[in-house]
């Protein structure tokens, strides 16, 4: 199983390069850390993570003052659970200012 993430800015119609993304598990322990690359993606976050629960921060706040806007949510926090350790898990996020939407991706 491998974990990867794609955010993209819906206020500015493109992707959300240079957002840093940690992994963790619920209890906190930090697992990986990246920055979305010009693309807006993280292509493998993780590149193997046993049936459980983990956390996906992104750091948004650092996002939208690093361009010049000013946003709600200093973070969004994403919590998701792997059943099945040997499929690929993708978590895209779409993101504005004021609003946030994620999904399970494939």
């Amino acid at each position: 199983m491998s974990l990867s993430t794609h955010v993209l800015d819906a206020s500015r119609g493109t992707p959300a390069t240079g957002v840093t993304v940690r992994l963790a598990t619920t209890d906190g322990h930090e697992l990986a850390s990246a920055v979305t690359d010009a693309d807006g993606r993280v292509r493998e976050l993780a590149a193997e993570l046993p049936a459980g629960d983990y956390r996906l921060t992104f750091a948004t706040g650092e996002y939208f003052a690093a361009n010049g806007q000013k946003g709600f949510y200093p973070e969004v926090v994403v919590t998701f659970t792997v059943t099945d350790a040997g499929q690929h898990h993708h978590v895209p996020l779409l993101l504005s200012p004021y609003a946030y939407s994620t999904y399970r991706g494939s």
